[in-house]
């Protein structure tokens, strides 16, 4: 070895030493090695290491890897391993197959230090260089109650040992107090408090002789809710004369109730009090000897009084008896409401209190009440079964016969759910609707005449007819609130006075058989086009308008609605087809009419509509949503404009014979090249989506 390797070696060994001795605080673990690991070790080595782990724990050392010259005894080189001034180990050697090598086993420490000597001599190691070690030291916890006691030691603790990590505690027996030290126990009689739901009471020293003297007090208190059970335990002695207990004597006091004393050589019986509280008070005198008693108190929820049964309902859940915390809910049966007082609850939940009671009383079951039945518009509402809107209930709407018949299938039976609501027997919530018998006069007169070349209605033969009075037109009641008329009759107009169930117009302000229709709102077909100069049409295209009534109408044999055709192109239209049209126009004499008068005429092909009396094309625009009609003389003229053109509708029956069926609106007058031969009309089968659009728009946004 040379003088710099010499004195790097020097120098390692006073730094070792410092730290080894700077009293740092101990670590839980960390590894130690030989100078230089794993190069080689020096030769006139003599390394120590003071190790320390936190007081408590025990130090375990594991060797990773040792390799030290191997000599009888380790004489020459060795790893010497101390606890205090007892030798643990004296190790050298290349393996765990040398006398001295430690192996993988690890060295248990009695204490939280070991000391570590590393040496070797001054001979030199000759051709194989040893390398020294590595080790692994850390904190082992240990039962330090379990440990053996040493020579002349007194037990760690005077009475109960409990072993923690990195240490021990000392407790005492009830009644014992530990002392200042932290390992003997004093007795002591101060009393206490016990809180836990179950536990064990003892006197002073039980069952050796109680000490003189004593006046212990104990109190047992619980959770609220619970209440306490005193159950004796095998030996029960306290000295007493007679019947009295005055010297010596137990005292159980009960809130609520006389205290008890007790005393002598039975054991009483098991106590239950109805309170979470029991206060006991132990009494010696200085003569006298009583062994004492011992007891274990137990506890017990509160008990409620068990629920009533509930008429149309059932308490969950169902127990034999209900004790503090216990809960129940009410479920009625299907058809029943709960009801607390007149208030109906959603729901209903109730706890067992501390003091036996329910928080809230018990509530009722009452049949479901869906209310008393809408009111149907034109129509009104019977009971067919049940009775007070009860669940079950069922009920059947009717509507105002002749002028109204419910809407085409729908139920008119419901009944009242138990979700409280009525429900029809097709499933609906929806009341059902009464819509306006359509097309079916009750005047007995079944064929009509003329305008031009026709003839005076009879009151009630058209009542589906309508005037308007300024421009003077006319329109069909096409429901008990809406008019259908001409776009051109409507334009310009924010409001309308029209008059409906009359076929005599003169002195119509006064006429008590007219009926006043007045609008609430006009709509002009979107496809209905006006000059943005003069407001007027730029032709008869779309000519068609609705009218929504202030009010609804009331419908008699002198004013019902016409039919509207079910579907569009339905063949009605065809060449030659006779129908009828109606008005108060301008007859053959040039004058208009006071009286209403109507004509049958036939439809026109549409080769003869699109071209004048010449034969020539029409200048005026004829269009897909038009048709004309009429014959020499009978024809509609001006002040007719908006009226009606209709026909009576014929089926085939189920027997195959021909029926008769209501009168359909197929056309709305529009405009004319001259009277007495030809007219045009609104074709309105091409517009009944958009009047039913516009109705039920309507109908949605008022809430109708």
């Amino acid at each position: 070895m040379g003088p710099l390797t010499t004195d790097i070696w020097l120098l390692c060994v006073s730094q070792c030493l410092a730290v080894a001795l700077s009293g740092s605080s101990p670590v839980l673990y960390g590894e130690v090695q030989s100078p230089g690991y794993p190069n080689p070790y020096p030769a006139s080595l003599n390394e120590v290491w003071d190790l320390a782990v936190p007081q408590g724990f025990a130090l375990q050392l594991t060797f990773r890897y040792l390799d030290i010259e191997p000599s009888q005894d380790c004489y020459y080189d060795s790893l010497t391993v101390m606890s205090g001034k007892k030798v643990l180990g004296r190790f050298c050697g290349q393996n765990s197959a040398d006398e001295h090598h430690p192996g993988n086993s690890p060295i248990l420490s009695p204490s939280n230090h070991l000391r570590l000597i590393f040496q070797s001599d001054s001979s030199s190691p000759g051709p194989h260089q040893h390398i020294g070690f590595k080790a692994f030291y850390q904190a082992i916890d240990v039962d330090d109650c379990a440990s053996p006691l040493q020579e002349g030691e007194g037990p760690l603790c005077q009475h109960y040992c409990h072993n923690i990590l990195g240490g021990y505690l000392c407790s005492c027996r009830h009644g014992y107090e530990l002392q200042p030290n932290n390992r003997t126990c004093q007795l002591q009689c101060g009393g206490g408090v016990f809180t836990e739901p179950r536990g064990l009471i003892s006197s002073p020293g039980y069952p050796n002789l109680s000490p003189p003297g004593l006046s212990c007090h104990y109190t047992i208190r619980v959770e609220p809710g619970f209440h306490i059970t005193l159950h004796f335990l095998g030996l029960f002695d306290i000295e007493h004369q007679l019947s009295q207990c005055p010297h010596h004597w137990l005292k159980v006091s009960i809130p609520g109730h006389a205290d008890l004393l007790l005393c002598g050589s039975e054991a009483p019986a098991p106590i239950v009090s109805s309170s979470n509280e029991v206060r006991l008070e132990y009494h010696t005198d200085q003569r006298g000897d009583s062994r004492g008693w011992r007891l274990e108190y137990t506890t017990e929820r509160v008990q409620c009084p068990s629920p009533r049964s509930i008429s149309h309902g059932r308490v969950t859940p169902q127990f034999t008896e209900y004790r503090f915390r216990d809960y129940i809910r009410v479920k009625c049966d299907t058809g029943y409401k709960l009801m607390m007082g007149e208030k109906e609850i959603g729901g209903y939940f109730s706890m067992c209190k501390s003091d036996g009671q329910w928080h809230l009383p018990l509530p009722e079951c009452r049949i479901i009440d869906c209310g008393t039945p809408s009111n149907l518009l034109n129509g009104g509402v019977q009971f067919l079964s049940g009775s007070l809107n009860q669940y079950q209930s069922v009920i059947q709407y009717h509507c105002s016969a002749p002028y109204y018949v419910l809407e085409r299938g729908v139920s008119d039976v419901y009944r009242c759910e138990a979700q409280g609501y009525w429900r029809s027997l097709n499933d609906s919530l929806d009341l059902p609707k009464c819509v306006a018998v359509c097309g079916e006069p009750e005047s007995k007169h079944s064929d009509f005449g003329r305008i031009f070349g026709g003839r005076e209605a009879e009151p009630g033969q058209i009542p589906w007819q309508v005037y308007v009075n300024d421009p003077k037109g006319g329109g069909s009641l096409i429901s008990d609130r809406w008019v259908l008329t001409a776009a051109h009759v409507v334009e310009g107009k924010d409001s309308l006075l029209m008059y409906g169930g009359t076929a005599d117009i003169e002195n119509i302000e006064s006429s008590k058989n007219a009926v006043t229709l007045q609008s609430q709102k006009i709509f002009i077909h979107p496809g209905y086009l006006e000059d943005p100069k003069s407001g007027k049409h730029i032709n008869y295209d779309n000519d068609i308008a609705l009218v929504k009534l202030k009010s609804r109408v009331p419908l008699g044999p002198h004013l019902l609605p016409i039919c509207l055709p079910e579907r569009k192109d339905d063949g009605t239209l065809i060449s030659e087809r006779l129908g009828f049209v109606s008005g108060w126009g301008r007859t053959e004499h040039g004058t208009l009419s006071s009286k209403l008068l109507y004509v049958e005429i036939p439809v026109k092909d549409r080769d003869t509509c699109s071209k004048n009396k010449d034969g020539k094309p029409l200048e005026q625009m004829f269009t897909e949503n038009m048709f004309c009609a009429g014959e020499k003389g009978k024809d509609s003229c001006h002040g007719d404009s908006g009226g009606p053109f209709f026909l009576r509708e014929f089926r085939r029956g189920a027997g195959g014979q021909i029926e008769r069926g209501p009168f359909r609106l197929y056309g709305v007058v529009s405009w004319g090249l001259y009277c007495r031969e030809r007219g045009y009309y609104t074709k309105v089968d091409n517009y009944l989506g958009w009047i039913r659009e516009t109705m039920e728009r309507e109908e949605r946004h008022s809430g109708e």
